[in-house]
């Protein structure tokens, strides 16, 4: 079975400079959700628990997770207060009682907690698949959303590892085939 993780995609990131292709990225963690679900696995939801004042400040509107994404009562929700999302919380520990047989990763802000996500569940000993039309984030001022996101796929396909780290579309993962049971 398979895990896949939505890192932080919550209202508050509404806020601010307007995020690369943000409905195309919802509908496909949406999709992928569904596949998951379907084949036996879990979602977790990661939501960012902010501090007074700000944007992801808990009990409020931007700490809510986007209308528009599809989840379900059985789905996990972990809250964090750090990019990393292992950090405090009791994601690794669900994970390992778990024993997905593979992580993927999607979610917001590519270049923070999506990459803090990634990087984490590596060192968490999971096999992991980073979707690569599955994160956003807005431009930053030395370079556009497009380019980050280019980036963070690239570096993630070449992470030294014992474990395997795959980037993969959606449109991939959704037409795989389950896995066949002779190992």
């Amino acid at each position: 079975m398979d895990a896949l993780i939505v890192v932080d995609m919550q209202v508050g990131l509404l806020d601010g400079a307007p995020k690369h292709d943000l409905q195309g990225v919802v509908d496909r963690i949406n999709a992928l959700a569904e596949k998951v679900r379907r084949k036996g696995g879990k979602v977790i939801w990661i939501r960012h628990c902010g501090k007074a004042g700000d944007g992801f400040e808990r009990h409020t509107a931007g700490w809510e997770f986007l209308p528009d994404l599809m989840r379900r009562e059985d789905d996990l929700v972990v809250e964090k207060t750090l990019n990393d999302p292992y950090v405090g919380t009791r994601l690794g520990e669900t994970l390992a009682l778990m024993q997905p047989r593979r992580v993927l990763v999607t979610g917001w802000a590519t270049d923070f907690c999506v990459d803090a996500t990634v990087r984490s569940t590596v060192s968490h000993d999971h096999p992991v698949v980073a979707v690569s039309d599955g994160h956003t984030l807005n431009d930053r001022p030395h370079l556009s959303a497009a380019a980050v996101i280019a980036h963070h796929n690239w570096l993630w396909s070449g992470l030294i590892t014992n474990r395997s780290v795959r980037v993969a579309t959606t449109g991939e993962l959704l037409a795989e085939r389950a896995p066949s049971s002779s190992r």
